[in-house]
């Protein structure tokens, strides 16, 4: 934490909030997200700070169940995009060949479709639902982190404590595992972070379309894609979620170049 600048705490502070956010609708801490509270589309006041939908229902612990499904959904596939991105492109990267070629071409078909294209796709062919979110998540994100993860296994496979290992009978796997991965694993975290906030754009737009999370389950695109019917008369409805969303990936950008800045810095540092 020291060694982070004053904007990365903030924006830890504020991932850290929205965390709390999600587990406090766990244990209902801001009250029942499908329980009707009052009168349809009233603004916040005392009782719903939120105000309520066109339901009647409280906005707030519906905020607070979407943080909750969206960093989830979205923290789930970037786990499986880093498991899927690091075996590839370490391999990729350190066998070269064929299998190089292999990886690279699928690699660079799916970064030729733009994201929201491809997850449509994807969920035309799964269906609506939390499967075609995760999944258009990990196939949007896995393209350039896979890149990335084999241009730093390039460069590690050409040092000498890899050669040193090779000529000392060491296997593949532990080659990989003991002397590459560690050395890849800041670019990883890094690519990371915002993998996660793109998770959460397409996760956001995906609901919004209507081919993500489905109602009564609460994400923030299911929140927004609701609240935009009542833009006018309550647009406290669109406004609560929204800025909970630009907040969260605004927050993981932030943390994102507080790590790229520490665990990839381009610029020589004073050793004193």
């Amino acid at each position: 934490m020291r060694r982070l600048d004053r904007l990365s705490i903030g924006g830890l502070a504020c991932l850290a909030v929205l965390v709390l956010f999600a587990l406090g609708s766990l244990v209902g801490a801001g009250g029942d997200p499908d329980a009707i509270v009052g009168p349809r589309l009233q603004p916040p006041g005392p009782g719903w700070w939120l105000g309520t939908d066109n339901l009647g229902r409280s906005v707030l612990p519906r905020v607070m169940e979407g943080v909750g499904t969206t960093l989830l959904l979205s923290s789930i596939a970037v786990l499986v995009t880093a498991v899927l991105s690091a075996a590839f492109g370490i391999l990729a990267g350190y066998r070269g060949g064929y299998l190089n070629e292999l990886v690279m071409r699928l690699v660079e078909v799916l970064y030729s479709f733009p994201a929201i294209v491809l997850a449509i796709l994807v969920a035309a062919v799964l269906g609506p639902g939390q499967t075609a979110a995760l999944a258009s998540i990990v196939l949007v994100t896995i393209p350039l982190m896979t890149r990335l993860v084999r241009a730093a296994a390039v460069a590690v496979a050409q040092r000498d404590y890899v050669t040193s290992a090779v000529i000392s009978g060491a296997r593949l796997p532990r080659v990989l595992v003991r002397h590459v991965l560690p050395n890849v694993a800041g670019t990883i975290a890094v690519q990371g972070t915002y993998a996660l906030s793109v998770g959460i754009a397409v996760e956001g737009g995906l609901s919004f379309l209507g081919f993500g999370v489905q109602p009564p389950q609460a994400s923030l695109g299911v929140l927004i894609q609701q609240g935009g019917t009542y833009m006018i008369a309550a647009p406290w409805l669109i406004l609560g979620p929204g800025v909970v969303l630009v907040a969260a990936i605004l927050a993981i950008n932030v943390v994102g170049d507080g790590l790229r800045d520490r665990l990839e810095p381009r610029e020589t540092r004073s050793l004193t």
